[in-house]
Parts: C-alpha cells; sequence; structure tokens
C-alpha cells in the first residue's frame, strides 16, 4: 500500500493498524486510513510548537516535517501517541512508575490510579520495597501485615478488571529489593502461572549483593520501615547471596522470571539523584522512571538509514549499502523535537503525573530495524563488527539527540529541576531541555508497522507460517532473506516452508555459507553475543535497554548464571533471559522449541512430556443449546482458573450411535484442555468438519456436531477476545491466529497478527 510520499505498508503492518491503531465508528467500522492516521498524529505532535512562538504557518511546517517521518516509516513514537493522539483520551505515554508506601492509603491510591492509566492505554511500574514484611505487626490494628506479594495481587486482580482503552489488559512490573524480608517469597511468586498474570517481576540487586554472591558470602535483610537490619529473634537475619542468587536464576531458567535489575547501575546513570533514586521501572524494565513520572518513547527505524553506494564503473548495480550518517543525524533531530512536543500535548491520567513529568521531562528515543541494517550491510549479528557498530550508532544518536535537547533548552528553556540535576555544575554545564534523551525499548506492533525486526533483537525467524482467517496457512518469509534467495538462485517454495519448521537456516546444505553467517536468528547467536550486544547499546543509553536473552531449551542453570555475570561485569542495567519451551504449562512446540537445528517434519519429532491435570472436585461452567441436523445439542463448559476445563454434550433422541460419538468427542476436548492445548487450537481443529445434516442456526451454517461445538468455544473463548490473552501467555503460539510468539524484552509478540502481552 503507498500513498504520494512513497511509503509502502506490508499486508501485516495493515492489518495491525486495523486491528489496534485507526479509529473506529460506533459499530466498529474503521473510520481512517493509515494516511490518516499518521497525518493526526503529526498535527497534533506539532501544535505545542505555538506555545513556544512557533506561526500558523511555521506549525504547519513542522507538521509536515513530524509527517513525512512517520509515514516514511522512519521513525514511530509508542503505541499510545499512534492511538490517542489527536483524539479525545489525549493519553499518549507508554510506561508509568506509581509509588507505594507502607500505608493501606498509599496502596489503595495505588490501586485506583493504576485503574486510570491502564484505562488511558498505559503501563505501570511499582516498587514494593517500602512495605512490610509479611506477618510483621500493624500497631493500628493489633493485626499482621500481608506483606508485598499480596498486595500485588490486589493490583493484579484490579488490572484483570480493566481494559488498556477498551482493547486489552494492562501491563505491570513489580520490583522488590534483594534485601526485603520477604525476597524469597517474592521470587517463587510467579511459580504458579495462573497467578499475577498481568506482572512482570524484577528482583533489584545491588553491588553489594553481587560481590557477596561472588564471594558466597551472607548479607542482611534491610527493615523496609528504617534502613536498618532486619531483627528476627533478637538479632539481624542475613541470608547467603549466592544462595539467593541461584534460587533467582532457577527460576528464570525454569519461567523466564524474575527478572534482574541493577539498582545502581541504574542510579549510576540517574541524571536527578538529588531529586531521588530510582526503585522501579516500567512493566518492560527499559525505562527507570520516578513515582509519577510518565516516558514517551518513540524508535527510529535503522533499517532506513542507509545509503546505496554505486560503483561508477557500473552505475547500474549497487555494489553495497553504508549508513547514511548525515540522514540519521536530521532524523534524531526531528525525534527529539516530536518527544519533546509529545510531553506538551499529553493529557495525562492523574495531575501528580503532569507535574512529576513536566518537572524532569524525560524522552526516550531508541531504535528498530537493527538486525535489519547488519544484514543489509552484510555483517553477522554474532560479531565483534556488529558490537563495534553498535556502540558507534548508539553513541552517535546520544550525542546528537542530547545536542538537540541543548538547541530547544535555548528557545524552551531547561527542564524545572535541572539545577538539581548533574548537567548543573554550579551553572556552568549544559542546559538540556529533557533529563533523559535515549532508551531501547522493545518495539512490538510498531517494528511490525514499520515493516522491520524488532528492537535490538536478532532476526526471531526466516520464515514463519501466518493463519488467515479461513484457516488457510501461509508462509511469511523475510523480505531480505527472500530478495537474496531469488538473486543467489536457491529459493524455492518447498525450502521456505521447511524453513518455516525451524528457528535456523544453520544446516541447510542448499543456502551458501556467506548467506547463513548474515542470516542468523536469536537461536543461532549464543547468549555471550546476546549480552554483548545488550551492553553495546547500553553504553551510550541513558536509560536501559530491553533486551530478552534468548537461550536454548537445553541450556543450564549455569548458562544463566554466565549471562547473568556477563551482564554485571559489562555494564547493563538489567537482565532478562527466557529459556526456550521453558514455560511449565507450555506443551506445544515447533521443531524448533527442541532442537534448533531440526529440519524434520513436526511429526517426526519426540513430543514433550504432557501433564495431565487432575479434575477438581467443583468446576464452574455455562451450558448453551444449538441446533445441528441431528436435533439441539445441549454443551456444557467446566473451567478452571476462567480456562475452559471439560466440555460435555448431549444430544437428545438422536440414537446410541450419534450419543456414542458426541461422547468420544467431548472425552478428547477434555483431555486436550486437560494438557493445556489452547483453545484456540481445538477450535481450529474442530471448525468446518462436515456431517450429513447440515443446518441453518445461530446465525450461519452448523455443518456437524463436532462443528456445532467449536462454534460454542468460540462464541466464549474465541471471537478476538479469546481467554488466553487475559491470562498469562505460557504457550509459544499466539491466542489469536495459532502463530508462534517471540520474547520481546519482557512482551510476547505475534509477527503474523499483531498480538502483544507484555
Amino acid at each position: 500500500m503507498e500513498d504520494d510520499y512513497g511509503y509502502e505498508l506490508t499486508e501485516n503492518s495493515i492489518k495491525v493498524l486495523e486491528r489496534r491503531y485507526l479509529k473506529k465508528d460506533d459499530k466498529g467500522d474503521i473510520s481512517e486510513t493509515p494516511d490518516e492516521l499518521f497525518r493526526r498524529v503529526a498535527r497534533a505532535i506539532a501544535e505545542p510548537d505555538k506555545k513556544f512562538g512557533a506561526s500558523p504557518e511555521e506549525v504547519k511546517e513542522v507538521e509536515e516535517k513530524f509527517f513525512r517521518l512517520i509515514s516514511s516509516l522512519e521513525f514511530m513514537p509508542n503505541s499510545p501517541t499512534l492511538m490517542n493522539a489527536g483524539r479525545p483520551l489525549g493519553q499518549l505515554s507508554a510506561c508509568f512508575v506509581l509509588p507505594i508506601e507502607d500505608s493501606m492509603e498509599s496502596i489503595f491510591d495505588a490501586v485506583k490510579h493504576t485503574a486510570l492509566i491502564h484505562k488511558s492505554g498505559g503501563g505501570t511500574g511499582f516498587a514494593f520495597s517500602r512495605l512490610r514484611p509479611r506477618n510483621s505487626m500493624v500497631a493500628s490494628t493489633s493485626g499482621v501485615a500481608s506483606g508485598p506479594v499480596s498486595f500485588m495481587k490486589v493490583i493484579n486482580s484490579a488490572t484483570e478488571a480493566v481494559k488498556q482503552g477498551g482493547t486489552r489488559r494492562g501491563a505491570n512490573m513489580g520490583v522488590l529489593r534483594v534485601d526485603h524480608p520477604d525476597i524469597m517469597e517474592f521470587i517463587t511468586c510467579k511459580d504458579d502461572l495462573s497467578e499475577l498474570t498481568n506482572f512482570n517481576i524484577s528482583v533489584a540487586v545491588t553491588d553489594e549483593f553481587m560481590r557477596a554472591a561472588k564471594e558466597n558470602a551472607p548479607y542482611e535483610l534491610k527493615d523496609p520501615r528504617t534502613g536498618t537490619a532486619y531483627i528476627g529473634e533478637g538479632k539481624p537475619v542475613h541470608l547467603n547471596a549466592r544462595e539467593v542468587l541461584n534460587k533467582i536464576i532457577k527460576h528464570a531458567h525454569q519461567t523466564g522470571e524474575p527478572g534482574i535489575i541493577f539498582l545502581d547501575r541504574m542510579n549510576d546513570g540517574n541524571p536527578i539523584s538529588k531529586v531521588a533514586l530510582y526503585e522501579a521501572t516500567n512493566p518492560c524494565g527499559e525505562q527507570p522512571l520516578l513515582p509519577y513520572e510518565s516516558c514517551n518513547l518513540g524508535s527510529i527505524n535503522l533499517s532506513k538509514m542507509v545509503k546505496a553506494v554505486v560503483d561508477l564503473d557500473s552505475p547500474r548495480e549497487l555494489s553495497r549499502y553504508e549508513i547514511d550518517w548525515g540522514k540519521l543525524d536530521h532524523t534524531v533531530r526531528i525525534c527529539v523535537h516530536f518527544l519533546d512536543n509529545v510531553i506538551e500535548a499529553n493529557k495525562y491520567p492523574l495531575p501528580e503525573i503532569d507535574k512529576g513529568t513536566k518537572e524532569n521531562r524525560k524522552i526516550g528515543l531508541g531504535v528498530m530495524g537493527w538486525a535489519d541494517l547488519l544484514i543489509t550491510l552484510g555483517i553477522p549479528y554474532n560479531s565483534q563488527e556488529a558490537v563495534d557498530l553498535a556502540e558507534k550508532i548508539m553513541s552517535r544518536i546520544n550525542n546528537i539527540a542530547r545536542d538537540q535537547s541543548q538547541k530547544l533548552a535555548e528557545t524552551r528553556g531547561v527542564f524545572p529541576n535541572w539545577e538539581r540535576s548533574h548537567f548543573y555544575q554550579g551553572g556552568e554545564g549544559k542546559k538540556m531541555r529533557n533529563s533523559t534523551v535515549t532508551t531501547i525499548a522493545p518495539t512490538g506492533t510498531i517494528s511490525i508497522i514499520s515493516g522491520c525486526s524488532s528492537g535490538v533483537e536478532p532476526l526471531f525467524a526466516i520464515s514463519y507460517v501466518r493463519t488467515v482467517m479461513d484457516q488457510t496457512k501461509l508462509i511469511e518469509v523475510n523480505p531480505y532473506f527472500e530478495r537474496v534467495a531469488k538473486s543467489r538462485g536457491f529459493y524455492s517454495k518447498e525450502l521456505m516452508e521447511r524453513i518455516s519448521e525451524t528457528n535456523s537456516i544453520a544446516d541447510y546444505d542448499e543456502i551458501p555459507d556467506d548467506v547463513k553467517r548474515v542470516f542468523v536468528t536469536t537461536h543461532d547467536v549464543k547468549p555471550e553475543w546476546h549480552v554483548r550486544m545488550q551492553a553495546a547499546f547500553q553504553k551510550y543509553t541513558d536509560n536501559a535497554v530491553s533486551k530478552t536473552i534468548n537461550l536454548p531449551s537445553e541450556a543450564t542453570e549455569d548458562d544463566v548464571h554466565q549471562a547473568y555475570e556477563t551482564a554485571f561485569e559489562l555494564g547493563c542495567k538489567g537482565i532478562t533471559i527466557y529459556r526456550d519451551g521453558s514455560r511449565a504449562e507450555q506443551v506445544l512446540s515447533t521443531g524448533s522449541t527442541s532442537d534448533p537445528n531440526a529440519k524434520t517434519s513436526a511429526a517426526a519429532r519426540p513430543a514433550k512430556t504432557t501433564i495431565v491435570e487432575d479434575r477438581p472436585d467443583v468446576l464452574n461452567g455455562i451450558t448453551e443449546k444449538i441446533k445441528t441436523g441431528y436435533g439441539n445439542l445441549y454443551v456444557t463448559i467446566n473451567m478452571l482458573n476462567k480456562r475452559p476445563f471439560e466440555v460435555f454434550a448431549s444430544i437428545g433422541k438422536s440414537g446410541y450411535s450419534t450419543m456414542a460419538d458426541t461422547e468420544a468427542i467431548c472425552r478428547l476436548i477434555s483431555l486436550a484442555f486437560r494438557s493445556g492445548v489452547p483453545v484456540s487450537k481445538v477450535i481450529e481443529q474442530l471448525k468446518g468438519i462436515g456431517g450429513s445434516s447440515p443446518v441453518f442456526g445461530n446465525g450461519g451454517l452448523i455443518s456437524s456436531i463436532p462443528d456445532a461445538i467449536a462454534q460454542v468455544l468460540h462464541k466464549h473463548f474465541g471471537n478476538g477476545d479469546i481467554i488466553e490473552k487475559e491470562l498469562d501467555i505460557s504457550e509459544e503460539f499466539c491466542p489469536d491466529c495459532g502463530s508462534r510468539v517471540q520474547h520481546d524484552g519482557g512482551c510476547i509478540v505475534c509477527a503474523s497478527c499483531g498480538f502483544s502481552k507484555c
């Protein structure tokens, strides 16, 4: 899809825009085009220039500049800005941090404020480190405290009840200091994947703790009310640091959580440490914020920051590409202007957030399309050349962004807390409009819109299967790889289909070695290179870097430990690992989950062990009558933790054989649900099965008894609000379309349909 400006949207881009971003009328029909969306955003974000003396003509010029920036897909702001700019809601920030003090009033203020933020489309982070530990005395009631984890569950329940902007559940980050007395309970609080389904969790560790872990030494727990030693049985309580770290590692290895925040590193880079110290981050961990701060994020598409170098002897042939540094510099300056304007245009959900955000004016300019850029330049992701280039590019972006912030300060003024920042230096330092300028965020859906790779991650896959509405399976191929395959003569549909079954092309003999060397996927990249790439970008990023350290399924706890140590040594501000297939409820996989290099069909691979859940004594459910060609079918669906757990059906006076067949179908469906098979997969298998007596009823054709059961399941669990996406997505498959999902900086993202959950 192209317009007069020449931008091109892929089919997936359009699908994601239609699903989540384009305006809809009262009937739910789309009422704007992508071009109109980009224009709406550009106009709304240019408007604040009026506050700083711009004429109507100058504002129009800025609008045009912003429009070209977004419509060229060279830059995308965070999702709330795309969704809400120029619309009545007007909430443009992606992330917030709320305070939680050790009082019931503060806790339930946080619950209320969380609901308002999630309703407006934002995510929230919390430090629970100030709450007194479980079983502590509460003097005012002579009772005992229930502890941080119990109040996390309260906020989790509130999140369940509120959809973000009416479209999806909110996301939270829960942080607890490693010296809090309840730290061991916190580390294990997500072992049950049906609990805290709307929380990512991270342990805030100090440099002192990391040193103690290395030395196998004890460390002291702190009373959060006094900051002094926590007393148990009349003496200070100590834990062995290595044992605690090993506990974190064990659980991260099993489920991907908790993550780690290197708290001292966060605050070493805190430009306003005289105002307050960081205690928490946004849900994906890349944006440390003070209480009541928000941050406005956006990402430059690095795949667009290149130019062709033409061989003068053969002017029609492009010999190679190189980075267009001039274009990158120009783009960075426009982006900083754009993000500073977002702060002004924003309609904040709380007056405290309006004040806190404008006092420090944090912005977070990041990048996406990094893997695409490396491929264009012919550089392997897992190479020193790539790491060196990451430092060079991010250094350039950070320096230009800071310079532009200084230029804005000349005409707009410094951020109000400038005199309390490390920029001040007795009044002789840099006058900055923004206290921070750069953040590497996960780019999930905005990278799909932009048609580029996500954030600073390697490619997730070269080829994957996409399921369209009629359950047709389409093979999607990375466009860079497809071009190379066709130009080098090894492209075939059969090869692309085989590649879609794996997460690597390393063992395909028909693909040239130099191509395999450049087109590496996340499963080809050893953990060390994942961490080194994160550290390279972190070196020149004001805030933090969202990056998932993907590990193969066979990775050990020692591998996780090594990743943590490397991240700490190289100066990362946090780390999140995900071992492929590690979620306890995951029972389905492609061959890539068990063997990254497997090329055989899924049916030929050894199956994973599947645990069939026992039936509780009592279950609640629903019963629905549906007309079939064999008579009225009564379908009962019983649920456990909001998921379908078992299905029964009665067909009435249809004869013994029909009733027996119906019972058999229901037993197999129930077995599938009790084994953790997603509802969408069951519906996909049953829907449309033909029979000898099709009838019209319930608004459509009912082909058979299996089809009728599928339609009842679809009505309650599979119509776009499928239950899996309202709970923790522990499978490796998208609950909407069944495609494989990728783990991206604390989120899961489906490249096929744009579904995401953080």
